[in-house]
Formats: structure tokens, sequence, C-alpha cells
């Protein structure tokens, strides 16, 4: 196939140092996006990709960081570019807070979203907000949220090229048959890449999905 042009959003950190090595292994081209408030250099970005995979998430710790920012920006800002340039695929990390009616039953999502929530409002407030501004708002764009919990793992050139085989990577809603709470890093930020490459052949259905490595 061709090669794909990515935008990245949050390409800094040890899970985006992964997908660009995943994206760059495979040739593709890349576009790495950090500065969420300039509007007319996201445009420049959007206008020459295909897909945009996103990382951007609220740090647990951060009680400072008003909850709306990033729910903001994916609402008055990305979303309008993709739509003006016709980049309908998007696939955006997402945690265990955010719940789909289709979760299977689990001690421990509801465990993680009490705690989270009582000893880390500000962050469950912008996780979650994250999950429904995509279900309201996300109209006309074909997008994926991969929810996650544990994902060890390094990001240097070794570990990478080792985890990223280890294991297959669940597809699914939490708690159904096969879910696990753990996938190392980069064999997650390989899963993007892989259904980045296979959507134009079968262009999938919205909808979020938890994703998780299957021993």
């Amino acid at each position: 196939m061709a090669p794909l042009t990515v935008l990245v959003l949050s390409g800094t950190g040890p899970a985006g140092i992964c997908l660009l090595r995943e994206l760059l292994y495979r040739k593709h081209k890349v576009t790495v996006k950090g500065d969420l408030t300039d509007e007319a250099a996201l445009d420049r970005a959007v206008a020459k990709v295909n897909v945009v995979i996103s990382l951007l998430g609220s740090l647990i710790t951060d009680r400072t960081s008003p909850p709306n920012s990033i729910p903001d920006f994916y609402k008055d800002s990305l979303f309008p570019a993709m739509r003006r340039h016709g980049v309908k695929r998007i696939f955006i990390m997402g945690a265990l807070t955010i719940t789909r009616k289709e979760d299977a039953f689990t001690i421990l999502q509801p465990s993680i979203n009490f705690m989270v929530r009582t000893a880390f409002s500000n962050a469950y407030r912008a996780i979650t907000t994250i999950g429904k501004t995509f279900e309201n708002e996300a109209k006309n764009l074909d997008w994926t949220q991969f929810r996650i919990s544990a994902i060890p793992g390094e990001p240097d050139k070794e570990s990478w090229m080792k985890d990223r085989e280890d294991g297959k990577v669940f597809v699914g809603y939490v708690g159904e048959k096969g879910y696990t709470y753990s996938i190392p890093r980069s064999l997650l930020t390989r899963w993007p890449v892989d259904s980045a490459e296979e959507w134009p052949a079968r262009l999938g259905a919205q909808g979020t999905s938890g994703c998780q490595a299957v021993r």
C-alpha cells in the first residue's frame, strides 16, 4: 500500500515515541503536533494527512489545568479542521474511566473509576469529557477510542522492537472474553498503525473499543 501521512498528537512521551518508531519503521510520513493553541498551524498540518492518531490526555496528577481544554480542542479546532480537509479517520487514546453500556462487569473498572473520581477529580472530568465529546460531537468522522490501563515497557529501540511482537491485541469492550488490563506499550502503539493501514479497504464503523493484549 502507499505510505500514509499521519498526524500524531502528543508524540513526545514514552507511548508517543513508540508510536513514532512504528510509523517510521513502516515508512509512513509523520507530522507531530504538540501546541494545541495554534489553529492555523493545526489546519496546515491536517491538510496534509490521511489519518490522525491522538495520545492526548490529562495527567492523573494534574489538578490545575481546565478539564475542558482537551475536549474543547477536539470539538472547536481538530474536528472542524478534519471536516474542512476531508480527513475522516482518527484514533484516540482513552482510559477505563470512560465507560460504555456494552462493557461487561468487572471488579477493577468501577474500583478504578471510584479512585480516580475521588482522588483525582480534575483528571476524571477531563478524561470522561473527552469520551462524551467524541460521542456527541464527532459526527461524520470515523473514530475509534482505545481505552487503556497499564501499558508497561520502555521506548528505547531495543525494547520497542521486542515488545511490539509480545502477544496480540484484544479489540472489543471491557470485560469481554480475552480482555486484560495490561498491554506492552509498543504492542499497543502498533495496533492503531495496523488499523490505519487496513481502514481504506474496509472503512471501519464508529465506536469505542477497549484494546488489550491477549496472551
